[in-house]
């Protein structure tokens, strides 16, 4: 799209679109070629109308961004003599944001659910428990198990070759289990 089609109305919704968009050109060089780009369906009258009020929304945004800058600047130097580093801000907007969803309601209907869920579970894991220590209970005290122990026990003597708790019992290699000497 060239110049003289280039859609300048403010109100359109094809504006700034095209390849010669006035955004970087300078305001003094728009006035230079004033004569030459007056687009169609705009009087000469009109056109500086415009030019007139795109300097001053210039001016107003540069004015804006350098009174910004001054409130920046100062608003550090206060933030310096007050001690707030960006770490300690940083660590501030945590603990805030922290609070913040501890007291939503979600934080609060979902911690109640969670600790209804966990009661819930450690009563299950308790009464499993009981049942388990009673099932075991039940098979110690069976026919199968008492036999089970007997045998174990009889292999246990065979073993140990009859003595008690294992006395005198030779290693391998014919050395007493019982060092001078520990290696460490």
């Amino acid at each position: 799209m060239d110049s003289a089609n280039q859609d300048i109305n403010l109100n359109s919704p094809n504006k700034g679109l095209g390849t010669d968009n006035l955004a970087g050109v300078p305001v003094d060089e728009a006035k230079g070629n004033a004569a030459a780009t007056i687009p169609p369906g705009l009087t000469e009258e009109e056109a500086e109308e415009l030019r007139s009020e795109l300097v001053k929304v210039e001016e107003e945004i540069n004015t804006l961004r350098q009174v910004l800058s001054a409130k920046e600047r100062h608003a550090t130097e206060l933030k310096r003599k007050l001690g707030l580093s960006p770490l300690i801000e940083f660590k501030q907007n945590i603990s805030k944001g922290w609070q913040d969803v501890q007291t939503s309601q979600a934080y609060k209907k979902t911690q109640e659910t969670l600790s209804q869920a966990g009661q819930k579970t450690s009563a299950a894991l308790s009464t499993m428990g009981t049942a388990i220590s009673r099932k075991l209970g039940d098979m110690r005290n069976s026919p199968t198990f008492k036999s089970f122990e007997d045998k174990v026990g009889t292999l246990k003597s065979k073993v140990a070759g009859g003595r008690p708790n294992g006395e005198g019992v030779q290693s391998p290699d014919g050395m007493s289990p019982a060092q001078d000497n520990p290696p460490f």
